[in-house]
């Protein structure tokens, strides 16, 4: 049985890859997108180069603290 269980797992994972292979091709990219955009970025710079707390930028934005300093980070508010 153990066998047979590890034969329907390889087949499982070797199904998921060539599907994974297959969206690749067809330009598909996985998981979630992304929620600072570039612009949100610049915007961010703008704000925080007039002095608002980076916390208050990072809440009107709707990001958390951690999120906000790995897009803008304390070496870019300078």
């Amino acid at each position: 049985m153990a066998r047979l269980a590890k034969m329907e797992r390889e087949l499982i994972v070797e199904r998921i890859r060539t599907g994974l292979d297959v969206a690749r091709q067809l330009g598909c990219k996985g998981g979630r997108k992304p929620k600072m955009t570039e612009s949100k970025i610049e915007a961010a710079k703008k704000v925080l180069a007039s002095g608002v707390p980076a916390k208050d930028v990072a809440r009107n934005l709707g990001v958390c603290i951690p999120t906000f300093y790995r897009w803008v980070p304390v070496s870019a508010q300078a």
